[in-house]
């Protein structure tokens, strides 16, 4: 026993070095890339070797999957298609989850937010893809490449997270999953999925949604798409809130094969956008098309499991503006890539060891111009080139250790290496009487910038029993500026306020010498459950991070900005010119969760009380308040399952947000409280849901919705500007119901 024990180890260990091998050789590669990052070149996929004469996995994968934080949160896609009954936006599956919140955009395009960061502080990934922002406005985040029916699971990591969950964010990381492979039990050939449509009432919504697979015993070829439509909303004192319009289809065909003990499959999806309005923004979405190709292969060897991914996406944007709402001609064109890889393997060095390494490229290229307007002074004779082929190429490498030191004690440890290389071409302007000078400054700068970011994490689990469970984390995440961060650089106001994905009415400029932000982040989970009926679970999760060089915003003091705004560096009550830049930040919250069954009986069926508590504060510490931190927040449901049926009613409480950004000028909103009631009945394979959102009609402002650019317009120079002061309201009451049928 001794003997065999010690050659399986031996015969681990020479895998482990095998694998180990090119995992260092890429770690050398990225500090070549460091010497040469002018060059901006990639390479090939590193060689796994794979030794024979180890024991073969005996189970299905499943022990090999990755470590799940106790404060992680994982969103089902039962529990996805059901949101689909009152938003067509997956990025409002976010405000269900601790902690959790979307900034307002478009009516499918809001930016996700946990813990107080958001934008590109939460990594999207779709299927291991990742999607750079290819808008000024980040009109087309991640999470609007699907719809929530198209999501089979969405899992979301916070800032404390292993190193394997992923590299270059901050705040979160978000895992969706999307056509998962579905195989029959035998040769033959099945047909099963979905098809469902619904209709809400607040903006005349409509749309339809489609799940289908055709699988035999290893081959599964799976469909998902959706199309909806929405005109403007109305908001409980009855204002129609302009440009919350939008039209939206979005689709991925995948084939899967499963072959010997592995998993190979190919997907191919994308989106059309014919229009978008954001009540928000000075611009609205016009066209956008995208399209990706992304192959996967999953496989359990003698030695442990293969995860390998390889993608390509193509982004065309075009953002103009909707009638009668917005009016004007100004095009502005976005021509957007990604591509990239992640190789990562999982081995089994011992009963208790996992060892997990791996590898990843991400490389996205963009160009931002804005076509010269017919008879126009201002804009023409030439194209405004924003960003002229910027690229932003990311390498990196982790390894991690999981222990199970006992039944009640689990510890993780990792670190990771990513190199981020930037650069971009020269820029012009309209033309050169008014744009010559910044246009020239930019191009005299050299625009190539390089950051080698060492990040690490730490996790221990203490579980001593089936009701208790204990968990501490900490971690450094480091996130390098975008393209726009760094290389917007324009400070004519009519440049300037076309950028931002703020939705603050705001102008701004990039900053080239912007330092990667550092987060140090250290989390506490204390979880507490029933061990018998499951009847009560309760989650209490303090955390703190402490930020360098957070990327946030300064008031413009260049001579263009002043030139726009003489009292921009002290004007209180107006929109403003800002310049990204970094300061040191600290974030702090706590998030509350929990679920109590009330009843089970034949009279009333089951009934349960779930609820969540949510609170976060932030600020630099200069003092200045950083920008859309949610106010405190909870939820409050009553669920009942009686037969065939089922229900909700909800309340959602907010408080006032006072604590708001001084630099940004950001908007206060009062404490409000929203009802909802949702019920549904299943008859075999068809089920009919029906809603009412906001029930009292109640009238209040989005507290991370920004300010209103449409509804409040005043004479000017230009026509019409759009009036400081003025939140974006919440839609008023909406009746909601959908039909699906499932084959």
């Amino acid at each position: 026993m001794q003997t065999s024990s010690i050659s399986r180890g031996r015969a681990a260990l020479r895998l482990t070095s095998a694998l180990v091998r090119p995992s260092l050789a890429l770690m050398c590669f990225n500090s070549l890339f460091v010497a040469a990052a002018a060059a901006q070149a990639g390479q090939d996929l590193p060689t796994v070797v794979v030794r024979s004469g180890l024991p073969r996995a005996t189970d299905d994968g499943s022990s090999y999957g990755p470590f799940i934080p106790a404060d992680a949160t994982t969103i089902s896609g039962a529990d996805a298609a059901k949101a689909d009954l009152w938003s067509s936006d997956s990025a409002s599956l976010i405000k269900d989850i601790p902690g959790g919140g979307a900034w307002g955009a478009g009516g499918v395009s809001s930016l996700p937010t946990v813990n107080g960061m958001g934008a590109d502080r939460v990594q999207v990934s779709i299927n291991s893809m990742l999607f750079a922002p290819a808008c000024p406005n980040q009109m087309n985040p991640p999470l609007s490449f699907v719809n929530p029916a198209m999501v089979s699971s969405m899992r979301v990591y916070n800032a404390a997270a292993p190193v394997s969950a992923g590299g270059d964010y901050t705040g979160a990381r978000v895992d969706v999953a999307v056509a998962p492979p579905i195989f029959a039990s035998g040769p033959e050939w099945i047909t099963s999925g979905s098809i469902s449509g619904f209709f809400r009432s607040n903006g005349a919504s409509y749309g339809v949604n489609e799940n289908t697979t055709v699988s035999n015993a290893d081959t599964s070829i799976a469909f998902s798409g959706g199309w909806a439509r929405s005109g403007d909303y109305t908001a409980g004192n009855g204002m129609k809130i302009k440009s919350t319009l939008y039209e939206t289809q979005n689709y991925a065909l995948s084939v899967a094969k499963k072959v010997q003990d592995g998993l190979l499959s190919v997907e191919v999806g994308g989106q059309a956008i014919p229009y978008q309005g954001y009540p928000n923004q000075y611009m609205d979405m016009v066209d956008n098309h995208s399209f990706y190709v992304n192959g996967r292969y999953e496989g359990l060897f003698d030695w442990g499991k293969l995860e390998t991914t390889a993608f390509f996406n193509h982004v065309r944007h075009t953002m103009g503006f909707l009638e009668p709402d917005k009016s004007g001609d100004m095009p502005m064109d976005t021509k957007s890539t990604d591509a990239g890889y992640t190789i990562k393997g999982t081995i089994r060095i011992s009963a208790q060891d996992l060892i997990r390494i791996g590898n990843e490229l991400y490389y996205n290229n963009l160009d931002d111009w804005w076509p010269p307007v017919s008879n126009s002074a201002m804009m023409g004779p030439d194209a405004f080139v924003n960003i002229n082929n910027g690229q932003r190429t990311r390498v990196g490498t982790f390894a991690e250790w999981e222990r199970h030191w006992d039944a009640p004690w689990t510890t993780v440890f990792g670190l990771r290496n990513d190199v981020v290389m930037m650069n971009t071409g020269d820029v012009q302007g309209y033309n050169t009487m008014m744009y010559g000078a910044s246009a020239a400054a930019f191009n005299a700068l050299n625009h190539a910038r390089t950051d080698v970011n060492i990040d690490g994490s730490a996790l221990i689990r203490y579980e001593p029993d089936q009701v208790s469970l204990y968990e501490l984390g900490f971690a450094r995440k480091t996130r390098s500026p975008n393209l726009y961060e760094r290389y917007s650089w324009s400070t004519s106001a009519m440049a300037m306020k076309m950028i931002g994905w703020f939705g603050d009415g705001n102008g701004y400029v990039g900053n080239i010498n912007l330092a990667p932000e550092k987060a140090n982040t250290v989390s506490f989970t204390a979880a507490w459950r029933d061990p018998d009926r499951k009847a009560w679970e309760f989650k209490v999760s303090p955390y703190y991070s402490y930020v360098e060089d957070y990327i946030d915003a300064d008031r413009c003091a260049l001579s263009g900005c002043l030139a726009n705004l003489p009292a921009n560096l002290t004007t209180t009550n107006n929109f403003v010119y800002l310049q990204f830049a970094n300061h040191d930040a600290w974030l702090y919250g706590v998030n509350l969760d929990g679920k109590l069954a009330l009843w089970d009986t034949d009279t009333f069926g089951q009934g349960g009380f779930r609820g969540n508590l949510n609170f976060v504060r932030g600020q630099r510490t200069d003092g200045v308040n950083l920008y859309h931190m949610m106010p405190v927040n909870a939820t409050l449901a009553i669920d009942q399952t009686y037969a065939a049926w089922n229900s909700s009613l909800e309340l959602q409480l907010v408080g006032s947000k006072t604590l708001v950004s001084q630099v940004r000028n950001e908007l206060a909103t009062s404490a409000y409280a929203l009802f909802n009631f949702r019920v549904g009945y299943q008859w075999e394979a068809v089920r009919i849901d029906f809603g009412i959102d906001n029930i009292f009609n109640q009238n209040y402002d989005l507290p991370l919705g920004g300010a209103n650019l449409v509804n409040y317009r005043e004479t000017s120079m230009m026509g019409t500007s759009s009036i400081y002061g003025y939140p974006v309201a919440g839609p008023g009451r909406s009746f909601n119901t959908r039909l699906s049928v499932k084959f």
